[in-house]
């Protein structure tokens, strides 16, 4: 695998966990997983099928793919959800900001939350979320990079999970890295989440995955370009 590689953007280490962020040279590939069986798939070009739990805000199908909408009167983040069994894994969809703050790939437990990839239009992070408000946990993002990602264009984003790692790719070009024992959780389910106005998604894939035979050799080269 060859990588292409530009100056650090931004990248934030947290709670012993390590992280790295490099421009890559395309996400044809995955980088730490080897992709295995579809856990789940859906193309969202004719709003959502079956199995999908809408939770707040307003969702319709668009121009091919699914619009989610933030509602003032919910007072909440549009959120969706849709059952997706696993515990390390690869998540590809497509998204487009259309006026929102901020949207996320978040992934949860039978009970609680877990992690999410958070996207905004001026960076996108990998984060372990608050697990137990209760005990004073917080929410951590594990690895950032600053970069403007264009409003009404379409992007694409690849997320990868393996044991208590996280590894992000947007657009086949930037990746971050970011590890915490608590991302290591069983998921049960997958959602879309939007704050504020809206944003639209497609072609979401789901799927089971193992370690990758090359992971510590690219992982040496992603650390050794970015010292």
């Amino acid at each position: 695998m060859r990588f292409i590689f530009a100056p650090m953007i931004t990248c934030l280490l947290a709670a012993g966990g390590l992280c790295i962020s490099a421009e890559t040279a395309t996400d044809s590939n995955t980088k730490m997983v080897t992709i295995g069986k579809t856990i789940f798939e859906d193309s969202l070009t004719k709003g959502f099928g079956e199995g999908w739990k809408i939770a707040k805000g307003k969702w319709e199908n668009v121009e091919g793919s699914i619009k989610g909408s933030e509602l003032k009167e919910d007072m909440h983040g549009a959120v969706s959800r849709h059952d997706a069994s696993f515990t390390d894994g690869v998540i590809k969809f497509q998204f487009k900001l259309e006026g929102t703050k901020g949207i996320s790939l978040s992934l949860n437990a039978t009970k609680g939350h877990i992690c999410r990839v958070a996207i905004k239009p001026n960076g996108f992070s990998v984060v372990k979320d608050s697990q137990d408000k209760k005990a004073g946990d917080k929410a951590l993002p594990l690895a950032t990079s600053a970069i403007d990602i264009k409003p009404g264009e379409w992007h694409s984003m690849v997320l990868e999970l393996q044991g208590p790692n996280m590894l992000a790719t947007l657009d086949g070009k930037t990746t971050i890295f970011g590890t915490h024992p608590a991302v290591e959780k069983p998921k049960a389910n997958i959602g879309f989440t939007i704050s504020g106005e809206s944003a639209s998604f497609r072609d979401l894939k789901v799927s089971s995955g193992t370690l990758s035979k090359t992971w510590e050799k690219t992982k040496d080269s992603l650390l050794k370009a970015n010292k």
